[in-house]
């Protein structure tokens, strides 16, 4: 086959400002150098009375400002102020494992931290790792959070 045949691997990562995602594009970033693919990460956002938790809805517009705030800090906790080319960003409002889901399909490989930023949402509706694990049309790399020291 030529070279025009040939498709540029995709790495889809899932990114929301916790440790544990960070880990996982820094892990995604690294395969794809090794391997030549793009990186898409992907953070997903809600507004509250969409997931139902409790207290006041909030405006979506707020929601999103805040999602994008925590999008901004995880990739630059990850590459600081220079990201690499080869990273490109989405923000997609929904569930955090059918955005991921979704948004893997197609995809060489999907990279999920162990544990994110709603433990609350995570208790009542099963962590988005593992329903990803579950659910995704591609293989799944879950990366541990080595930053918290504990098992």
């Amino acid at each position: 086959m030529g070279s025009d045949t040939e498709v540029t691997p995709r790495v889809v990562v899932g990114v929301d400002g916790s440790s544990a995602s960070q880990e996982a594009l820094r892990w995604a970033a690294q395969h794809a150098q090794l391997t030549g693919a793009v990186v898409e990460a992907v953070c997903a956002w809600d507004t509250p009375s969409e997931i139902g938790w409790a207290g006041p809805a909030t405006e979506a517009g707020f929601d999103l400002e805040r999602a994008r705030l925590r999008f901004s800090e995880g990739i630059r906790g990850v590459f600081g102020e220079v990201k690499p080319a080869e990273v490109r960003e989405l923000l997609v409002q929904g569930d955090p494992s059918e955005v991921l889901v979704r948004a893997s399909e197609g995809a060489d490989l999907l990279v999920v931290g162990n544990r994110g930023r709603s433990g609350f949402a995570r208790a009542m509706l099963g962590s988005v790792s593992q329903r990803c694990a579950q659910h995704a049309p591609c293989p799944v790399v879950v990366v541990r959070d080595t930053s918290t020291g504990t098992h």
